[in-house]
This record gives C-alpha cells, structure tokens and sequence, in this order.
C-alpha cells in the first residue's frame, strides 16, 4: 500500500520535528520533507513531488498563504493543508481563496492533522469544525447582505432588474411593460444605486446570485 507522501512546512525547527512525529504515529504517512519558510516550501515541493504539504502561515522570507497561492498555480496537484495558530475568519478565508485544500488551528489533535492530511489526499476538502462554522457564518452574512439590498427594490425595479439579467435592452423591456426607454433608464439607474453596483455584467451577476435568472456571465 503506498503511503501519503507529506512535506512539512514551518520555521521553528520544534515544530516541525512535532509535526513529524505526529503524522509518522501512522503507517501509511511520510514525511518526505522539511522546509522552513515558503520560498523553500516551492522549491522542495515541485523537486520532491509531495502528496500534501503542511504549511504554516507565519514565515519570513514568504509567507504560507503566498506559497500557498503559488504553489496552486503551478502544480494544483499538491494539496495543501493550512497549519495556523490563527483561528480566525480572515486567515481561514484567505487560506480558501488562494488554493488551500484544508485549513487546521494548532491546538487542535494529533489525530485532528492526520484526519485532514487522508481526506485531501482524497480529493477532499477539510476544514476544522470551528473554521468550517466561520466559513458558514460568512456565507450566511453576504447571503444577508443580498437580500436586504434586493429587498430595498421595488415591484417595478425587480421586474426590470430580471428582464436586464435576461438580456434585454431598455428599448425591449420599455415596450414589453409599456412604458418609455427613458423611464426604464431611470429605474435602470436607481438599481445600480440601491445594489450596489456597476453595469451591465454587474446586474447579471447579482440576478444570478439572487436566483432570479440561469444565465451565466
């Protein structure tokens, strides 16, 4: 049976050996690697070829998230799992957006790491539970921030906003409510204003997220 091929990344040399040893308690890990900052991190990754790198965020010379990002570009094969005394919402979010496979605080178990290093060697994505709630609560905000922008239009506004979404012009969508291209305009304008944002490509989007159309920008 072949074994998950693991490089460890941190800059204090205590930390490292821990880490090691803890993934190591298994058969079927190892550790075929060690570097201490982020640019080394790369350079022994794309020559070592490593199953999943464990990388801690807080480095000099580069930073994990940046490696991270870097590493994904060029070989979005290595999976990367986050290993970070930063349990907070920005850090878990930056961490997701430029590549990470999983994300984990440094207080959690031994058999915590070695459960995320299996499941994104899977193909699977693994985030602490306490991060996972934050992820969540995040989506759930902007969820929110969407419906209470949606919820200031009205009837009329609505209706345009979904006929805009659908790929009409004002022309269109006067004659089809019987009413002027100007005031369509108009009302075009108010949207924009009330949402938040800008132009055309700006509208579809938001229409998408709100449900209110299938098209794709």
């Amino acid at each position: 049976m072949a074994r998950i091929r693991v490089l460890v990344v941190d800059d204090h040399s205590i930390v490292r050996q821990g880490i090691r040893a803890l993934l190591t308690m298994g058969t079927d890990i190892k550790v075929v690697g060690e570097a201490t900052n982020g640019r080394e991190a790369i350079e022994m990754a794309l020559q070592l070829l490593p199953d999943v790198v464990v990388m801690d965020i807080a480095m000099p010379q580069m930073d994990g998230l940046e490696a991270t990002r870097r590493l994904h570009k060029q070989n979005p094969d290595i999976k990367v799992v986050i290993l970070t005394q930063y349990d907070n919402r920005e850090y878990i979010l930056s961490s997701i957006k430029v590549g990470a496979a999983g994300c984990i605080p440094k207080h959690a178990l031994a058999t915590d790491l070695i459960a995320a290093v299996h499941t994104v060697y899977k193909g699977d994505s693994f985030l602490y539970p306490s991060m996972a709630t934050m992820v969540v609560e995040d989506l759930r905000d902007k969820a929110t921030d969407v419906d209470d922008s949606y919820n200031s239009l009205t009837d009329r506004e609505r209706e345009i906003l979904k006929l805009i979404a659908e790929d009409y012009t004002n022309e269109e969508i006067a004659e089809m409510l019987v009413i002027s291209a100007k005031t369509v305009r108009n009302h075009r304008s108010s949207i924009t204003e009330k949402l938040h944002v800008h132009g055309h490509s700006g509208l579809v989007k938001f229409a998408i997220r709100k449900g209110l159309t299938n098209l794709e920008t």
